[in-house]
């Protein structure tokens, strides 16, 4: 299967909606998680500069994106109308600001009628929509699915993206649709990502049954049209380092959307040290954007991975059980033909030598081991 997949990520690429973006998964900030309605204008200007000088935006982080709350009703030519209240000088001041400091910016809308929080929603208004957020110099726009027609999601989400596409601008198009109709295999001729997923939450037991249902549709991602199992929880509290790193780690391998979800202009320096990780961004942005997914699994122990553009092969050892435990990487198991592999650690950020077969280590309970390895 991964021939397969490596033959269809090597051959001319298709672009998902011919905008060109989403060449590997997009990096960012958004709203929601952690600030749901409560966003204002000054909230997000200091979250643009938090972005740029944290070190955020220098590690790929690009897209600081508005989640639901920001509109609040039509102006009487049906243009959109920003909560005055909260947004008292509109969105260009902080999409002007974005862009000075080389950043990227994204708005929410909805294809129903509302949004979930019970804004106007874009159906029946995608041209007036599309083209004020193209006048306005947006760069993304997470789309929705609350208080629909009740017509599916095929027939709704295509409509944004032409009107976007007529737009002339590149617009990001990250289409949430919560997976309810199998988007995965859809999709990629009309959003640049799509949820498969419900809304996470900050807990072990949402996040890693997110990664079990993103799992399933491993094989439909690609340049230009990635699996999302929803935003990052890292920093947010729910979850232990230990599990944020899981959390991290799996989300990297998956080729998942990075989306942080936190407060950054207070994250505590742990925070930071995970989403900033250098190796472990790189295999999500690894231009061969192959997958990663689960080869074995056994007793709560479990091992991920997937190929890379470089020839090795990324893999994550995977403990959910309560206990710390060896696990054993087999090399046949993901497709190492090579006896011999040399095994690098992405969180030690350290070399851990050649090993024959297989590789064993001991991973925490809620704990990975995230490694490349290069066969030899």
């Amino acid at each position: 299967m991964w021939k397969f997949v490596l033959l269809l990520a090597l051959s001319a690429p298709v672009l998902a909606i011919n905008n060109g973006l989403g060449r590997t998964p997009q990096m960012g900030w958004n709203s929601w998680n952690h600030f749901h309605c409560g966003i204002n204008e000054e909230l997000i200007m200091q979250t643009i500069d938090a972005v740029n000088s944290s070190g955020l935006r220098d590690a790929g982080y690009k897209y600081v994106n508005l989640d639901d709350c920001w509109q609040v009703s039509r102006f009487p030519n049906k243009t959109i109308m920003p909560d005055p209240k909260a947004f008292p000088h509109g969105l260009t001041p902080l999409i002007d600001h974005a862009h000075s400091l080389g950043l990227l910016f994204g708005v929410y809308s909805e294809a129903g009628y509302k949004t979930c929080a019970g804004r106007p929603g874009s159906l029946g208004y995608e041209v007036v929509d599309a083209n004020t957020y193209a006048s306005w110099k947006v760069d993304y726009l997470k789309y929705d699915n609350c208080y629909t027609d009740h017509t599916k999601p095929e027939v709704r989400y295509p409509v944004m993206r032409d009107a976007l596409n007529k737009t002339g601008r590149p617009i990001f198009y990250s289409m949430c649709e919560w997976g309810v109709d199998n988007p995965a295999t859809w999709a990629a001729a009309v959003g640049n990502s799509w949820r498969t997923t419900g809304d996470i939450g900050d807990s072990w037991n949402s996040m890693i049954g997110k990664a079990d249902q993103n799992d399933k549709w491993w094989s439909y991602a690609k340049p230009g049209g990635w699996n999302d199992p929803d935003m990052l929880e890292v920093g947010n509290g729910g979850m232990s380092k230990t599990e944020y790193i899981t959390h991290f780690s799996l989300w990297c391998l998956m080729k998942s959307p990075l989306l942080v979800g936190c407060d950054v202009r207070n994250m505590s320096q742990d925070t930071l040290t995970i989403l900033t990780n250098k190796e472990a961004i790189a295999v999500n942005q690894d231009p061969l954007g192959v997958q990663g997914h689960k080869v074995n699994s056994s007793n709560n122990l479990e091992v991920w991975a997937g190929p890379l553009s470089n020839k090795t092969v990324a893999a994550i050892l995977l403990n959910r059980g309560t206990t710390k435990e060896k696990i054993t990487m087999d090399f046949k198991s993901v497709n190492i033909t090579s006896s011999k592999a040399a095994i690098r650690d992405l969180w030690q950020h350290k070399d851990l030598g050649t090993f024959t077969d297989s590789f064993m280590t001991d991973v925490d309970p809620h704990g990975v081991v995230f490694v490349t390895a290069k066969p030899q």
